[in-house]
């Protein structure tokens, strides 16, 4: 069954608020405009920073790039802030994410002043994690509830080879003994769902995808970020186009099509 509207919301409102900037930011380490760059580099060096920020007058005013600095004093050498080089640090993760695909880093404004810095590598930290985590797990619902509404009973098992349902039912079975309340469906791997709404056509008119291939591919893309979630990986290196994927779909992966009959989840 479709989620009711009441828990659409609750959901709309846990991914869209419930992380933010403020929770992945690092503070902007700044020194004066007149600070001597051998100082600068020194410290940049030691702490394996590739910029700080430039105060004017007790305000950060620029920041100032390791690869570009001289010699002398910070002040010819400072870059000065572009407006789209700074977020909010109320911004959510799902605005934040394409922002960065853009730009490998930002700064980020707090109480209307530049004090912190946002990048890729933050989002690594356990919120983001969390955050996408979260959205896998609701996609693979969705997933399920479309196999039960268009595979009624156990027609599913059709698209399933006999060793990957003999897995299912000693799943299954070891549920039951441990009177677990499930059935055969919810004992299947998420690979083993990607097979069925890959090859039932029915299925795989719900998504945006035309072919058995592309469907397959974006369920590996999906599983293999929730491996790597699971076992602390790195998500960045091999996950990053499915993490940009999900962001910008986020009301979509959250919503889902209405009565599990209209498009389905954009994640490409």
């Amino acid at each position: 069954m479709p989620l009711d509207l009441s828990t659409v919301h609750s959901l709309r409102r846990v991914f869209r608020t419930g992380f933010s900037v403020h929770d992945i930011a690092e503070p902007l380490v700044s020194f004066d405009d007149e600070t001597p760059t051998a100082r600068v580099r020194e410290y940049m060096e030691g702490g394996r920073f590739e910029i700080v920020g430039i105060r004017r007058a007790g305000r950060v005013a620029g920041y100032l790039e390791l690869a570009e600095i001289g010699d002398g004093i910070c002040a010819p050498y400072v870059k000065e802030f572009a407006e789209t080089d700074i977020v909010l640090d109320s911004m959510n993760l799902a605005d934040l994410i394409p922002r960065l695909k853009e730009k490998r880093r930002l700064f980020v404004s707090i109480l209307g002043r530049v004090g912190g810095i946002v990048s890729r590598t933050d989002l690594q930290k356990p919120p983001v994690r969390m955050w996408l985590f979260g959205m896998v797990t609701l996609l693979e619902m969705r997933f399920t509830r479309m196999i039960e509404e268009y595979c009624p009973g156990e027609s599913w098992g059709q698209y399933l080879s006999a060793a990957r349902i003999k897995k299912a039912n000693d799943l299954l079975a070891e549920r039951r003994r441990r009177q677990q309340p499930v059935d055969l469906l919810s004992c299947i791997q998420f690979s083993d769902k990607g097979q069925v709404i890959a090859r039932d056509p029915q299925l795989r008119a719900l998504t945006r995808f035309e072919s058995r291939r592309q469907v397959e591919d974006i369920f590996k893309r999906i599983e293999r970020l929730r491996n790597n979630l699971a076992h602390s990986q790195d998500i960045l290196t091999t996950d990053w186009e499915t993490i940009v994927a999900l962001s910008e779909n986020l009301d979509q992966v959250v919503e889902g099509p209405p009565g599990l009959r209209d498009k389905g989840p954009h994640v490409s």
